[in-house]
């Protein structure tokens, strides 16, 4: 069965997940991979969204007029202040789901301004919680698209940091989590070098080749010596996958 690049994206992060982790799940493809997985290999996945939503899970239900509904249930509804003092200042989050408009050599995301800060050319969302997230995550997954002026040498300002300038950045700075440990995109797979926590690429998607990878990255990216081909989405994945575009995720 024929698959998207986006869709590759999507299994590649659900796959990262485990049965019984409590994951902090932002919005859009991150909730899709994260409900992937809880649907196909791990049914007690807890999914806790910023909006304050505990256990999350959105079914599709049946009206007697019509089509299906969306409807989102949840174990809680709970503060967004609880949710993070409780949940993710006290070291209860397994992975958190990240992305951002920019990624360096180190994992650190910018999703502040393209530019200079008084004069950006673009101002971005801001940082919500991803900074909370990244320092209170026992483990963070990057999931985002791998074009060349997103891929960049130095982001153009630190929302998030990553592994900082190395590999002791994060110890110095009191950071309680492992950071960044996986980046996962349209083209492969980066995970951070042991020794350095510079990213280097770990996997590449079918299809796509080392040089298509080092095109799109703004430095000049190391390849591991035991590189692989990521696992096609099997039918099973690509099916439930593609039934759930009409399923509903909490916090959109």
């Amino acid at each position: 069965m024929s698959h998207t690049a986006e869709e590759m994206m999507t299994v590649a992060a659900a796959r990262e997940l485990r049965d019984g982790q409590v994951v902090f799940v932002g919005i859009n493809l991150p909730s899709r991979a994260a409900n992937l997985a809880r649907r196909l290999h791990a049914p007690g996945l807890v999914l806790v969204y910023e909006s304050g939503t505990i256990d999350t899970r959105p079914d599709e239900l049946p009206l007697s007029i019509g089509d299906g509904i969306l409807a989102d249930t949840a174990l809680a509804v709970v503060s967004v202040p609880e949710v993070f003092n409780y949940w993710l200042q006290s070291g209860r989050m397994d992975v958190g789901f990240l992305s951002g408009a920019q990624i360096d050599r180190y994992a650190n995301l910018n999703t502040t301004v393209i530019g200079e800060y008084d004069e950006p050319d673009v101002r971005l969302p801001g940082s919500g919680g991803a900074p909370e997230i990244s320092a209170g995550c026992r483990e963070v997954i990057v999931v985002m698209r791998h074009r060349r002026r997103a891929f960049v040498e130095r982001v153009d300002f630190v929302t998030t940091c990553g592994h900082g300038t190395g590999p002791t950045d994060r110890a110095l700075l009191g950071l309680r989590g492992a950071g960044p440990v996986r980046v996962i995109t349209d083209l492969g797979v980066l995970e951070p070098e042991p020794a350095s926590k510079e990213l280097m690429l770990t996997a590449l998607h079918p299809g796509v080749t080392v040089e298509q990878a080092r095109a799109e990255t703004g430095w000049s990216l190391e390849i591991s010596d035991e590189l692989r081909e990521t696992t096609p989405p099997t039918e099973r994945e690509l099916a439930t996958l593609r039934a759930m575009r009409t399923v509903g995720t909490a916090g959109r």
